[in-house]
């Protein structure tokens, strides 16, 4: 959501001492001001929610420049992985100070803040609720056209006159103890304010689930859906190990543009050791030699390749595959998998099972290759078995071979997009997790928790 917003552009006012949001969020970019909700006038009059530029979370309102609310989390938000569930409750009639508002994370309260929080008066109307043009709803970016989200955002609710425990939108595993999303949550909203809304349940949908009509609108931007969701994370690219790849990413993490100075590897925010795993990468943009494929370790430098030294598996795009560096692996050289370049899909099928790696481009497996063949491996390339790896784990990776060269790449692990574009027609995949635009191997299936969990 980088460059999206939502918006309500005209709301009816609603109450301004008491009202609850709750939001599912996942993280991509870090490091910036990133407002999750607004209502602004201007840079002086506005209430909202908010990552800061240390990561931490904000919740604050302000009257003509003057801090009626200003409370910032001590504890850092810096998972790109996983999601983050967020309630933010206020009352300004209560009558302890620190109750008037409250924030939980992943169902626990925030309790340890920075600084010296402002914490409201009694019963002072807050910029929250204030409704008319002057102060629209804006969700996914400062209402004045600046410091947007960087991530995605599932179930958000938006409840006025009430302050509604997190118990309300989600609940403790009793297997896992981890905190789970309820997808239905039963809220008897009150008053006739568009304060009242539960959007973002189903896909990207912006019409109000609540059953008061207060739908809101897409201001600006592309709002894409995804399969990654509170229910079933899929993994991204990870912007965390980067110290030595130092490229950019977008698209909330699947699309990268690496660093021409550096070729180092970026790798997935999941790493597994077993089981069978489908995803696809298009290269959208390529000057040199692109290495798309697997790893078991994470760069040392910023010219330890993906393939170089055994830490992982490369298909570069002369059709040649690499592990140990400077020299194809030995029946993979040059021209055995086919080329590929600007605006080719590369299939990847992962077999830890039986320690096979398959390579493919645009709907046909290079090598004559069988991802189904288990332990046969037909036209397979094998690889050391997980256990005998450094870390006994293998993730999806991306890399360049050489410097002064730079790769622009977007990963399809199951969101059924490359970048904002969907695939062009969805492939068969029986296990039913992900969207994939070729057909996926049977007993291959996302790489995702649920998947993990087949």
């Amino acid at each position: 959501m980088a460059s999206t917003y939502l918006t309500n552009a005209n709301p009816t006012a609603g109450n301004r001492t008491k009202g609850t949001v709750s939001v599912w969020v996942k993280r991509s970019g870090l490091g910036s001001t990133q407002n999750i909700y607004t209502e602004l006038y201007d840079t002086n009059n506005f209430g909202g929610i908010r990552f800061n530029s240390g990561d931490n979370l904000g919740v604050f309102s302000y009257d003509g420049g003057n801090a009626q609310m200003d409370i910032n989390t001590a504890r850092k938000f810096r998972d790109t992985n996983g999601w983050y569930h967020i309630v933010v409750a206020w009352d300004t009639t209560d009558g302890t100070s620190t109750d008037r508002i409250k924030i939980y994370v992943n169902g626990v309260r925030e309790t340890s803040f920075t600084g010296s929080p402002t914490y409201p008066s009694s019963s002072q109307n807050l910029y929250f609720g204030v409704g008319s043009t002057s102060y629209p709803i804006v969700i996914g970016r400062r209402g004045d056209n600046a410091e947007y989200f960087d991530g995605s955002m599932s179930h958000f609710h938006r409840v006025d006159n009430q302050t509604l425990a997190p118990t309300v939108f989600g609940s403790t595993d009793s297997t896992t103890n981890e905190w789970k999303i309820s997808t239905s949550p039963s809220i008897t909203y009150t008053g006739s304010s568009s304060f009242n809304f539960f959007i973002l349940k189903d896909g990207n949908s912006v019409t109000d689930q609540s059953g008061q009509s207060n739908n809101l609108t897409v201001g600006g931007g592309t709002l894409t859906k995804t399969e990654d969701c509170p229910s079933n994370v899929f993994a991204t690219l990870n912007p965390l190990d980067n110290y030595y790849f130092n490229s950019t990413f977008s698209q909330g993490n699947l699309k990268v543009v690496t660093n021409s100075s550096n070729y180092a590897v970026n790798t997935s925010t999941l790493w597994v050791n077993s089981g069978k795993y489908y995803w696809e990468v298009k290269v959208t943009s390529s000057t040199g030699n692109d290495m798309i494929g697997i790893a078991n370790t994470v760069s040392t430098s910023t010219s330890n390749y993906l393939g170089a030294n055994g830490n992982g598996y490369a298909y570069r795009n002369d059709g040649a595959v690499f592990n140990t560096g400077g020299s194809a692996m030995s029946g993979f050289g040059s021209g055995t998998l086919a080329t590929y370049t600007s605006g080719d899909i590369l299939m990847i099928a992962m077999d830890l099972d039986n320690s096979k790696l398959y390579f493919g481009k645009n709907g046909t497996w290079g090598n004559s290759g069988d991802p189904t063949s288990g332990s046969t491996g037909t036209g397979a390339v094998s690889i050391v078995a997980v256990d005998s790896t450094p870390n006994g784990f293998y993730t999806p990776a991306i890399s360049e071979w050489h410097n002064a060269s730079s790769l622009t790449a977007e990963v399809n692990f199951g969101n059924g997009y490359f970048g904002t574009t969907a695939v062009a027609s969805a492939g068969t995949n029986a296990s039913n997790l992900g969207i994939f635009e070729y057909d996926v191997p049977t007993d291959y299936t996302a790489l995702c928790t649920k998947g993990l969990n087949e």
